[in-house]
């Protein structure tokens, strides 16, 4: 009587649960759509810079102070400044490591290769430490841009001189190069195209690059700035507490009236960091995660509830529907909007993989990566979002 019982229950929940599982899909299925359709494709990683049209050069290459913050990064200069000191550039530039407190060496391994080394001051109260040190080295610079790069990033031999010529064609700003990422290790070709994904989600591109847009964004790595709109945007003082610099500081010169451009670069500029395996790349995520969502408790709920249902339920649905199926085939019903949404992300997010040369195999594996992600977003605010010089 009671297994009779137990039987006549499920078999009256089923509708409920139908129901429910094909609710799930629908949500899943609309959020999709709506990356497809949201304007500005961000899915299609665009512009990418050298498949962009040379622009002309000028008939006078202008100075540039070249300022590159480190911090414990002996081992990394050796790889990249010489390249920062050969540059191609007709111009022109002085090349400035501001040592911040290194504890390595970093300043003498800098002074060895050829570079100006300038010995950053104690952090004052209410700085972010990357951002004093620009501050620091950008005070009293005559030159009229001013390059902001990275310690572990690699460029070519042409890559100022390109940067350069692209801002006096056409009147901008600030110029970003998000920089090519490491994606060699089993931890990087399932994080790391994902990474450069969802930032062209947050920011795209194209969006950013169009004046009367209000999306402003750049990429820390590699950022050419003309000086005159640094000074009106406020210069670094202006972002002086930021974690996310980049951005900001994108945000500042474009609501002072400059132009911007953000481009993903193919080979000319890349990161040679090493993400050996899945903690480094946490750690690089979690730092600023919870910030990007301003530090808010509902904002993160709604992340992590939207990120459940885009990346999560797809799998989640085809399964459970195929599964349950075996007891009553209406559930191949739930199955189908599972299996759209999923089909649909792959096709969004093959780009990713395609870019750094991965088979397109590897577009199924983002449910397994963003459900990651949102675990490092969860991760970053039970920590209070990080806080930790970059």
């Amino acid at each position: 009587m009671g297994s009779r019982v137990l039987h006549l229950a499920l078999f009256l929940s089923f509708p409920v649960l139908l129901n429910a599982l094909l609710a799930l899909g629908s949500v899943s299925l609309l959020a999709w759509i709506a990356v497809l359709i949201k304007p500005g494709r961000a899915w299609d990683l665009r512009p990418v810079a050298e498949d962009e049209p040379a622009p002309p050069e000028p008939g006078a290459w202008p100075a540039v102070r070249v300022l590159v913050p480190a911090r414990n990064e002996a081992a990394s200069l050796p790889r990249t400044l010489p390249a920062l000191l050969a540059q191609d550039y007709p111009g022109e530039r002085r090349v400035v490591v501001i040592d911040d407190r290194s504890t390595d060496g970093t300043a003498d391994v800098a002074r060895s290769l050829g570079a100006e080394v300038l010995q950053g001051a104690g952090l004052p109260e209410g700085w972010a430490g990357k951002v004093w040190a620009l501050h620091q080295a950008a005070a009293g610079a005559g030159e009229p841009y001013v390059l902001l790069t990275d310690a572990d990033i690699l460029h070519a031999p042409g890559s100022l001189r390109r940067l350069v010529a692209e801002s006096e064609a056409d009147g901008l700003a600030l110029n970003s190069r998000m920089a090519r990422l490491r994606c060699e290790s089993a931890a990087e070709r399932l994080l790391i195209p994902p990474f450069i994904w969802f930032f062209g989600l947050l920011y795209p591109m194209r969006l950013v690059n169009r004046p009367g847009s209000a999306a402003a964004a750049a990429a820390g790595g590699c950022v050419l700035l003309r000086r005159g709109a640094l000074e009106k945007a406020g210069g670094f003082e202006s972002i002086r507490g930021e974690i996310i610099d980049d951005v900001n500081l994108a945000r500042r010169v474009k609501a002072s009236g400059g132009a911007i451009r953000l481009s993903l670069s193919r080979d000319d500029v890349r990161s040679l960091r090493e993400y050996g395996t899945t903690g480094p790349i946490w750690r690089m995520v979690r730092r600023t995660a919870f910030t990007e969502l301003r530090r808010s408790w509902p904002r993160l709920a709604g992340a992590l509830a939207a990120m459940a249902a885009m990346f999560a339920a797809p799998p989640l649905l085809v399964g459970a529907g195929a599964a349950l199926a075996l007891v009553d085939p209406m559930f191949l019903a739930a199955a189908a909007p599972g299996a759209l949404s999923w089909t649909l992300m792959a096709w969004l997010y093959r780009p990713a993989p395609g870019f750094f040369g991965l088979s397109g195999a590897r577009a199924w594996t983002l449910p397994l990566a963003g459900m990651l992600y949102g675990l490092m977003t969860l991760d970053s605010a039970l920590r209070g979002g990080g806080k930790d010089w970059r």
